[in-house]
């Protein structure tokens, strides 16, 4: 053994961590007062025997000497009471540490992670629904105040890795819920990265997601899918719920235009829509009649706020909202419901388009009014992906009630949102009505 390893480690008491056991709200006092409680009853016990004992003279010299007589009784009993005291904390703190350290995260306190899952747990109940890389935008941002929150994500995906294992093994698309678990867990996790890992190497897994696989895999072995997707969150331990809309074998279709003077040609395929040359008449979903998944139907109902975006507004957003039980999900409830319009054009879905003319084709497509509050972005600061133009208001949204506008621009990718000017700008709207 070194030298290093003979010498006796020190223990550094962190007064911080143990001042946070004390903040209001944790749910932890009532339980130690309690475990007092307790020991407290027991020691009255053994003091009653011990009683006993004395009076009838059977008490032997050794414990005469351990009931300190000649110290007045008022002393003796506030002294036995402090040192009790301090024995149960300690004794609290290190079976806490021994229990509950070895699970939390690198340098972070126990105390931390308790009062900062208590907060969370307190937070609104916000649906999102999309799917795509603008759902986990938004995610990743509201997952820092709330954990009461529910991913309810399209399974119309038929591109990629998602459309290979649709094709090949008859499964839904994992990837876009996939993407929503690894949003909604800890992105510092080892597990986390390997639900994100996608094979680089070999015929048959190149270009797979690791993630896609493993819920794949758990689908077979637990029989369904909702079933995988529930087994795939508790492995992550993410912060809400992920839903898929439907969980029928859905297909999205386009109707598109190249001008006003040719007819409209049909394109079949969540992948191949937007390579299709033209403007985009319509979308729809088949079977028109897909039955909405009763989870997330519920999740809408009893929701704070319902966001729809950021996202493809034909090819992530759209889907779940022409699933018809989840639209009228939607129009019952008495959540505060808002559409983030995106930052940016997207080639070949929306070029050319206004924050209004997003609204519009919302309101077109579901036959309402499902989203009166619109949140767009104000700062066109920064350099946008070739083709891409903002997406600004220009005039009345068509149908949406109200346009909250906001510096919501990632400062590095411009074309996306930043996930905390997001969450915080929605946050303001569910309790001040306004994002100023």
């Amino acid at each position: 053994m070194t030298e290093n390893e003979l010498r006796p480690r020190k223990t550094h008491i962190n007064i911080t961590a143990w001042v946070q056991w004390l903040r209001p709200g944790l749910g932890v006092k009532r339980w130690m007062g309690l475990m007092l409680f307790g020991v407290m009853l027991l020691g009255l016990g053994a003091a009653f025997i011990l009683v006993e004992i004395y009076q009838g003279g059977y008490l032997p010299p050794v414990l005469e000497a351990l009931t300190m007589q000649p110290i007045p009784r008022v002393l003796r009993a506030s002294g036995l009471g402090v040192a009790g005291v301090v024995a149960v904390i300690y004794a609290f703190g290190r079976l806490s540490r021994e229990l509950i350290v070895p699970f939390a995260p690198e340098g972070r306190s126990v105390a931390t992670i308790v009062a900062e899952r208590r907060r969370k747990r307190r937070g609104p109940r916000i649906v999102a629904i999309g799917g795509g890389t603008g759902m986990g935008v938004l995610l990743r941002g509201l997952k820092e105040h709330t954990s009461n929150l529910t991913a309810v994500v399209t399974v119309a995906d038929d591109g990629g890795s998602s459309g290979r294992l649709r094709r090949d093994l008859g499964v839904l698309p994992p990837g876009d819920l996939r993407n929503c678990m690894t949003a909604l867990a800890d992105d510092e996790a080892l597990l986390t990265q390997l639900f994100k890992y996608r094979f680089g190497i070999g015929e048959e897994v190149r270009g797979h997601s690791f993630g896609n696989l493993f819920i794949t895999a758990m689908t077979e072995i637990t029989g369904s899918f909702e079933q995988a997707l529930a087994v795939s969150s508790q492995v992550l331990a993410i912060g809400g719920r992920v839903f898929p809309s439907t969980l029928e074998d859905v297909c999205l279709t386009a109707d598109v235009r190249e001008s006003d003077l040719q007819p409209a040609q049909r394109v079949t395929g969540e992948s191949a829509i937007p390579s299709g040359r033209g403007t985009i008449d319509r979308v729809q979903l088949h079977p028109e009649t897909s039955a909405a998944y009763p989870d997330a139907v519920q999740a809408i109902l009893a929701a704070d706020m319902i966001v729809a975006g950021p996202g493809s507004l034909f090819t992530s957003v759209m889907p779940n909202l022409l699933v018809r039980d989840i639209a009228a999900a939607i129009r019952s409830s008495r959540a505060v419901r808002v559409y983030v319009c995106n930052v940016a054009t997207q080639d070949g879905e929306t070029d050319g388009f206004s924050v209004d003319e997003h609204a519009s084709r919302i309101r077109v497509h579901t036959d309402g009014i499902l989203f009166p509050n619109v949140l767009a972005n104000n700062c066109y600061k920064g350099s946008l992906l070739s083709g891409a133009e903002w997406v600004k208001h220009v005039g009345n949204a068509n149908g949406a009630t109200q346009v909250f506008e906001a510096d919501l621009v990632h400062e590095k990718s411009p074309w996306r949102h930043d996930p905390v000017k997001l969450s915080q700008a929605l946050l303001r709207i569910l309790h001040h009505g306004q994002v100023c």
